[in-house]
């Protein structure tokens, strides 16, 4: 059996921070990261736009109470605000500590950290390295991570998490090399596994955002928090949904629909198009309803909008965002600095997670905790997004929160045991789990099955939801769950068995979106990300709380629990 002192599991920017504190903490301590892919292929270097923070490098008027209220505000009050106080308080002590670490950040004439404007941010505070963010801050972590002695498994498939009796003790792995399994024992266990965006069918997300994490915290009988609230950036590159980062807009993009007009003037006249995503996804959405969108041949009645950089001017383009651009012209041949982008809203972001307290301790209850069990980042609720996350948020909860996490893990393996773990019962119960979907003689492609499972989230789970609407979605979802049982695999290999690693990812895809359906029917309001029609107002007096979901093979049962308030009373939102 494999044994560590700590299993991170995840290697983007929450694990990967993490780890580094626990060594930086302890170096005795023996640290092990797990990772579907190579650390450095993590969705976080995909992160564009920048990490908030209050430096007052711009805007000396900033302050990390400002900070705190736009967060809360932008989470349509849903966001724990104990938790947020410690996210901006903390903000500006882990951007220098990065900068320290070697992360390339870009400067403004005099040296000092760029920062630039974001959606629902009263003051320039968001930190950036040209619209390469995540991509910058994650190869410095990984780097220090060598320097460290941190043992990283990269392209191992975590398929289990070993919790027993409330105590987490380790994890069932193959390395998808040879697809054995392994048994990985510690004595704490930490998920920064990211989110789940592959459960739409258009995403900004990549091919590896499939919720493991999620779905194997949940199937063992770890309740799940706010799965109803998930993000849409407005900005999704049509038709192939790759993101466009709102740091276009906070250089001074418009947003204009077909008859050429900047609508979000209609919406969000203070802010424009530098409102918060939730109101953005909206009215985009509502402008192609109108019939306001654009078609390829640049009529009206289309099924996007256009993103205009065009009066931006080339060297603001090349030297502020030149990844969007080139995204646009390799995907789409479309050359922003003369033409505009063809945008719509598209699944990015998930605000719910596996609960968490301010330690990264994991929750077994409203009111209990787990032991051994932690997590942070994406994978995370605890809450500081609330309803609706922030752009430039995001970065920030995970170097916060991994670095907290990272010291509360160090701590607590202080003169703890190994657990015992009976191994060859694990071990049996994942080979039997491959072997039966190696030789399942169904009838359908894991493909064919997985984009049905897509587009009914998509179509009964979007931006606008209805009771109607997310019912139906349930009855599809359970009937595509039933046909799951039917899937069969061309390859039967074990060497490098990517179909094996698909089918897993489906079955973790499906129960995450039984959650979010669940969560969402049951919230009776409209409330940052979470739009209903037949609800179409914030009910605190009902929902002011935070969803608890605990999943079984019987169905979904639902708890609440109390939203932590603090700093700032709930209010009407407006921008």
């Amino acid at each position: 059996m494999l044994e560590h002192d700590v299993i991170i599991v995840g290697g983007g920017l929450a694990g990967c921070r993490a780890a580094l504190e626990i060594k930086q903490t302890d170096s005795k301590l023996d640290v092990a990261v797990v990772a579907k892919t190579h650390p450095i292929r993590s969705h976080s270097v995909a992160a564009q736009g920048g990490m908030a923070a209050t430096l007052k490098n711009v805007d000396p008027e900033d302050s990390w109470e400002a900070h705190a209220f736009d967060t809360v505000k932008g989470s349509d009050y849903l966001a724990d605000q104990d938790a947020v106080e410690i996210l901006t308080r903390e903000a500006p002590e882990v951007v220098i500590e990065l900068e320290h670490l070697g992360v390339l950040f870009s400067r403004l004439a005099d040296g000092r950290i760029a920062q630039r404007a974001f959606g629902g941010h009263s003051h320039k505070r968001t930190c950036y390295a040209a619209d390469k963010t995540g991509h910058a801050i994650l190869h410095e972590l990984v780097n220090n991570l060598r320097h460290h002695g941190v043992r990283i498994y990269d392209e191992h498939y975590v398929m289990q998490l070993i919790l027993e009796d409330g105590q987490a003790k380790g994890v069932v792995m193959f390395n998808l090399l040879d697809t054995q399994p392994q048994v990985l024992r510690a004595k704490a266990v930490m998920f920064a596994t990211g989110g789940y965006g592959r459960v739409f069918n258009t995403t900004s997300n990549d091919y590896a955002s499939t919720g493991d994490g999620l779905a194997m915290s949940a199937v063992a009988g770890v309740p799940l928090e706010d799965m109803e609230f998930v993000q849409f950036h407005p900005t999704g590159l049509y038709p192939v949904g790759v993101l466009i980062s709102e740091a276009v807009r906070g250089e001074g993009a418009y947003l204009i629909n077909s008859e050429g007009d900047r609508f979000m003037a209609n919406y969000a006249p203070k802010q424009m198009e530098l409102a918060p995503r939730d109101i953005t996804s909206r009215a985009i959405t509502r402008e192609i309803r109108a019939g306001r969108g654009i078609n390829t041949d640049g009529s009206a009645g289309g099924s996007f909008i256009y993103l205009d950089l065009r009066h931006m001017g080339k060297e603001k383009i090349m030297s502020r965002v030149p990844f969007c651009w080139e995204e646009a012209h390799r995907l789409l041949g479309v050359d922003a600095i003369y033409e505009p982008m063809p945008v719509r809203p598209t699944a990015h972001y998930s605000m719910g997670g596996i609960p968490v307290n301010t330690e990264g301790r994991v929750r077994s209850s409203p009111d209990g905790l787990t032991e051994g069990f932690f997590a942070a980042g994406e994978s995370a609720c605890v809450s500081v997004h609330g309803a609706n996350r922030l752009g430039s948020n995001s970065l920030l909860e995970c170097v916060v929160y991994g670095k907290r996490t990272g010291a509360a893990i160090a701590q607590y393996v202080q003169n703890r045991k190994l657990p015992e773990i009976d191994e060859q019962s694990y071990l049996s119960t994942a080979q039997e789990k491959i072997d039966s979907l190696l030789q399942q003689p169904g009838i359908i492609r894991i493909a064919q099955l997985r984009q049905a499972f897509q587009d009914c989230m998509t179509q009964y789970c979007g931006v606008f939801r209805t009771a109607e609407l997310m019912g139906e979605g349930l009855n599809q979802l359970q009937e595509l769950q039933q046909q799951y049982q039917q899937v069969y695999l061309d390859d039967q290999g074990t060497c490098w068995n990517t179909e094996l690693t698909e089918a897993l990812e489906l079955s973790n895809l499906m129960v995450v979106g039984e959650i979010i359906l669940t969560s969402a029917l049951n919230r009776q309001e409209s409330r940052g990300a979470h739009c209903r029609e037949d609800y179409s107002q914030r009910d605190d007096t009902n929902f002011l709380k935070h969803t608890l979901a605990f999943y079984s093979s019987a169905g979904i049962d639902l708890q609440y629990k109390p939203v932590s308030i603090s700093l700032f009373e709930p209010k009407e939102r407006r921008y």
